[in-house]
């Protein structure tokens, strides 16, 4: 019996299958989302984690509240487990690449106005190229997407930066810089025939704004430039979808800092041509930076070089 009361089996080798349960629960946070991630009964999954407990010989779980937290010998055992899975997909890649097979599935995640500019023209190319490909798309909040990366529900996000929020380099993240998308004020038109004629953003501290949600990086981002200009914006909406705020701006409802892309966007899904609103002027020029991002052990995986292959040709190639 060891110190806590548990028979330890020296002879026996960890079930791999029961790590990646108890890596899930460290990642979403409790049994119930870990079982729905993985489509299983929480009780089915409480039960493996039972028999990966007297496979390790302690406690792997401690009861916190209504949730639970993982116990040192837990934390170990995740951290080593992430290594042994990383190895396992580079090993996947190193076989793929030496098959020369673009083939398969894979998952891809990715914000509102890559979806609707970046992602269709990457796709049709594909489709083209890799017929045996088989690409899955989602829509993701920018927010979200490291993490479902990490926690392995997409095999590639793209993610964007923003000047007000340096990305955190997230360990075992390779990440790749498609471009810099230019971050724009847009007024009302105002029957004005050139895009290029509109305000400083100073000149708008009177108007109603269509912004963000203030927990995102644009919605900071925004937030923080009209402050350093001078005063505090009056957000009359708040939404996470651009193109929607485009469409206000061209109404006449509001004013707004989207990125170029949510112009090209708002083409491309509403007919919003950009001489229907004005661009204007801010204090200095600034960008988001739009990259892709895998865990770093599929890199030489064939059917992620071809998809970003793809995405990197269409980058503001719509």
């Amino acid at each position: 019996m060891n110190r806590r009361g548990m028979s330890w089996n020296r002879g026996s080798m960890y079930s791999l299958k029961r790590l990646r349960l108890l890596r899930e629960v460290s990642t979403r946070g409790s049994l119930a989302a870990a079982a729905a991630a993985l489509g299983q009964d929480p009780s089915s999954v409480s039960h493996q984690l039972k028999a990966l407990e007297a496979e390790v010989g302690a406690p792997l779980l401690e009861r916190v509240g209504r949730g639970v937290r993982l116990t040192e010998e837990a934390l170990i055992l995740v951290t080593r487990t992430e290594a042994v899975l990383s190895e396992l997909e580079a090993a996947e890649a190193e076989i793929a690449a030496a098959r020369h097979e673009v083939s398969g599935t894979v998952r891809i995640a990715a914000f509102q106005t890559a979806l609707h500019t970046i992602v269709p023209g990457a796709l049709a190319r594909l489709n083209r190229d890799h017929p045996d490909l088989t690409v899955e798309t989602t829509h993701i909040r920018a927010e979200d997407g490291i993490p479902s990366l990490l926690s392995r529900d997409f095999d590639l996000v793209i993610e964007e930066n923003y000047p007000s929020r340096p990305a955190r380099r997230a360990e075992g993240v390779e990440t790749e810089t498609l471009g810099d998308d230019e971050l724009c004020l847009i007024t009302p038109a105002a029957g004005r025939e050139l895009a290029a004629s509109g305000p400083s953003l100073a000149e708008c501290a009177h108007h109603s704004w269509a912004m963000e949600p203030a927990d995102t990086h644009a919605g900071h981002w925004s937030r923080a430039e009209c402050r350093r200009a001078g005063f505090e914006p009056d957000v009359t909406t708040e939404s996470s979808d651009v193109v929607f705020l485009v469409r206000l701006v061209a109404s006449g409802l509001a004013s707004a800092l989207v990125p170029r892309l949510a112009l090209h966007a708002a083409a491309m899904s509403t007919g919003t041509e950009p001489t229907e609103v004005a661009i204007g002027r801010l204090p200095e020029p600034a960008n988001r930076r739009i990259s892709t991002a895998i865990r770093r052990g599929s890199a030489r995986t064939p059917r992620i070089i071809a998809l970003r292959d793809a995405l990197r040709a269409k980058f503001f190639r719509p």
